[in-house]
């Protein structure tokens, strides 16, 4: 159906919520970690009224499990005086909680679309009875290709239901959906001055570093004054596990968030980080999509983003909440090309990232480094509740690809590496496959083709 629009300088929730009590359709259009959960949580809450009917009245539909943790939280304790039940339902769980949860007559459903929808399949989740529905962070869980899976939703729900939409960015698959589910919605947009733009309260620096020293220049950032806590972002899964054990390895209290963690340990990493036992986060873009923390001082870039829009959302994990904040970001020599496109999408008048190695003046002068500061914490100095080897699955420091070298800090990447030392024993033993030791060898040496004397 046709929409219409509201543009407002003002916090997206003052204009969401007075519509939402009315039953209209929304779409809610506002930069992540403006207050869009109280936006749609409030009326959501107000209208199933303070002792709401068991079954599920309310879904609530998030891209990532950290997301709908961190939702069900906020609307657990907005409805702390009521008797409203709150349910996460999420992946990497067990059945048995959650569903024991939904059969104690939990009101509002909160939960990531692979894990609904198996519940609803399996009989175990009635959403036929669903009054309002949230699609929260849209655009996020659209990129993440759950098209198919939140349309399969929105057909186990009644088509009387009010519906609210909330994105950062407004894509064509999110207006067609607009059309095809809501009636009359009506699209409010915050007008954001610094929109398109990383906020003026956020210090950036780009770097064109050296892979080979990359882990020396993160150890003297870690040491720069006045640092909090730090959100460190990777490309991959395997590449935030190596660097946090690097980094636990130099005696700093890291921890790593990636895809391939239990969702036990992903969920220990979260609740650490945010009660400051650890103070760095290394973390994958999808597993931080959501992940809401004021009090972040420094975000490193270890690689390079995707695009303008991952960019934005990656610095936007610090300086928030009114505060100030330090971004950095390595460039490799083959993402030149990349960056230049992202340089000149958010007018950030870099195009060419300065050259930094760890022992560089200006990366001293710029961060607010000590000098003589180098990138590995001595033992006697290092942070209450480090533990060695104390990575994301407790593992030891240097299994599966954890780094043992020790580097010296101060001298520059070569490029060259020793070739690493075979072992003596036998292969049959360095493979595990037993004692059996084969018979030694024997070898008659020759002498222009003819049998030596030492061999008789």
């Amino acid at each position: 159906m046709e929409s219409r629009g509201i543009t407002s300088p003002f916090p997206i929730q003052e204009q969401a919520i007075p519509l939402a009590l009315t039953g209209q359709d929304i779409i809610g259009q506002a930069k992540t970690g403006t207050g869009k959960t109280l936006g749609f949580g409030l009326p959501l809450l107000q209208s199933l009224g303070i002792n709401p009917e068991p079954g599920a009245k309310a879904l609530v539909v998030v891209p990532t499990r950290e997301l709908a943790i961190q939702v069900a939280d906020d609307l657990k304790l907005a409805s702390a005086n009521r008797s409203t039940q709150v349910a996460a339902i999420y992946g990497g769980k067990s059945y048995e909680d959650q569903v024991a949860e939904i059969n104690a007559g939990a009101q509002v459903i909160v939960g990531t679309p692979g894990r609904l929808i198996d519940l609803s399949k399996q009989k175990l989740l009635d959403l036929s009875n669903i009054r309002f529905m949230v699609l929260d962070e849209a655009d996020e869980m659209l990129d993440l290709g759950f098209l198919p899976d939140v349309e399969k939703l929105f057909a186990y729900t009644p088509d009387g239901r009010q519906t609210m939409l909330f994105s950062a960015t407004m894509p064509g698959t999110i207006v067609s959906m607009a059309r095809k589910y809501q009636n009359r919605p009506v699209h409010i947009r915050t007008n954001d001055p610094d929109e398109g733009h990383t906020k003026a309260d956020i210090k950036q620096f780009i770097y064109r570093a050296h892979s080979l020293d990359k882990d020396e220049v993160v150890g003297r950032i870690l040491q720069a004054e006045g640092r909090g806590k730090t959100v460190i972002f990777t490309k991959t899964k395997r590449q935030a596990s190596k660097v946090s054990e690097e980094l636990i390895d130099r005696g700093f209290n890291a921890c790593a968030l990636h895809g391939d963690m239990t969702q036990e340990a992903r969920e220990k990493s979260m609740a650490a980080f945010r009660a400051g036992k650890k103070d760095i986060l290394v973390a994958t873009e999808v597993a931080a999509r959501g992940i809401d923390v004021d009090d972040v001082t420094h975000v490193i870039n270890y690689t390079i983003p995707e695009d303008e829009k991952a960019y934005l959302h990656r610095v936007g994990r610090t300086g928030r909440a009114g505060r100030t904040g330090i971004a950095v970001t390595f460039v490799d020599w083959e993402d030149l090309t990349r960056w230049g496109h992202i340089n000149t999408a958010l007018e950030l008048g870099q195009p060419e990232p300065t050259e930094t190695y760890s022992s560089s003046d200006h990366l001293f002068t710029d961060l607010e480094i000590a000098k003589g500061t180098k990138g590995r914490i001595a033992k006697s100095k290092r942070p209450e509740g480090w533990k060695p080897g104390d990575d994301d699955k407790g593992r030891p420091n240097n299994s599966r690809g954890g780094n043992s070298r020790k580097p010296s800090g101060d001298r520059k990447p070569s490029g060259e590496r020793k070739p690493q030392a075979k072992s003596d024993a036998p292969r049959a033993e360095r493979h595990g496959e037993g004692e059996h030791k084969r018979p030694p060898r024997q070898r008659n040496r020759t002498r222009n083709g003819g049998q030596s004397p030492a061999a008789n």
